[in-house]
């Protein structure tokens, strides 16, 4: 696939840039992937399927390391596979709410990464990243439990492998209470999968109403970014969003007797 060059929307006071990436278990070409995370500049990044099984807070260090981020949740065992990491000095963390998910026996353990976090100037908002269910029925219950960990605070972002395609009944539920990011404000590619001959969208950044989302979309032809990495570093395509928070609103002080 040839791309042409896409420019970015600018970043401004309260704008965040954030990349949704399934990294296969860093089983493919890892300096391709550290390649595309870093030439998409992210102050966050929603991983899923970091490595669980074999030294999986050590690999989350080195991909964190290797991007310029710092682990922020989840990872490993903790979170079943979703990571959050964030660039330093980017944004405030406040809190952590990682969360492993009901299982259904004979399917894969599920999670999600969770992180209360905070721009400056901005109203404390929520991320989770999030690698849904193959299974239909297991899948549309984890779709109605991203909606708990949205309620943890008035604004958020759920981003992740949701292993269904737009017009699935839990995409359809998610999309009808929040913004489905790509189609709210289209920039670079639709498809994320497979990365030598993108057909389907099954990854995505919703946000709640009060984000503004300035574009969201496969980053094909962001400088730095090439095609041969995107096809050698994993078996999904990145998403990488641009975002506005609302601003923060002060408390009211005491009233005047």
């Amino acid at each position: 696939m040839t791309a042409a060059h896409v420019e970015p929307p600018p970043s401004g006071p309260r704008r965040l840039r954030l990349l949704s990436y399934n990294i296969r278990s860093l089983r493919d070409d890892r300096r391709a992937l550290v390649r595309v995370i870093r030439a998409c500049a992210p102050d966050l990044v929603c991983v899923q399927e970091s490595p669980r099984y074999w030294r999986p807070e050590g690999q989350a260090a080195w991909l964190a390391r290797s991007t310029g981020t710092t682990v922020l949740a989840g990872g490993g065992r903790t979170a079943a596979g979703p990571l959050l990491l964030g660039r330093p000095g980017a944004v405030e963390l406040l809190a952590v709410h990682d969360r492993l998910l009901p299982k259904t026996r004979g399917l894969h353990a599920r999670g999600f990464a969770t992180a209360l976090l905070r721009l400056p100037g901005a109203a404390p908002f929520t991320v989770t990243s999030c690698h849904l269910s193959l299974d239909a029925t297991e899948r549309y219950g984890q779709f109605e439990l991203l909606l708990e960990q949205l309620a943890l605070a008035e604004q958020g972002i759920v981003a992740g492998d949701f292993n269904e395609h737009p017009d699935g009944p839990g995409w359809r539920m998610l999309a009808s209470r929040l913004s489905d990011g790509h189609p709210t404000a289209p920039w670079g590619g639709e498809f994320t999968s497979v990365p030598e001959n993108p057909y389907q969208r099954i990854d995505a950044v919703f946000t709640t109403p009060g984000i503004t989302v300035l574009g969201c979309g496969v980053p094909h032809g962001l400088p730095g970014v090439t095609e041969a990495d995107l096809r050698a570093a994993t078996d999904h395509l990145p998403v990488l969003a641009f975002l506005e928070l609302p601003a923060d609103q002060p408390s009211a002080g005491p009233t005047a007797p």
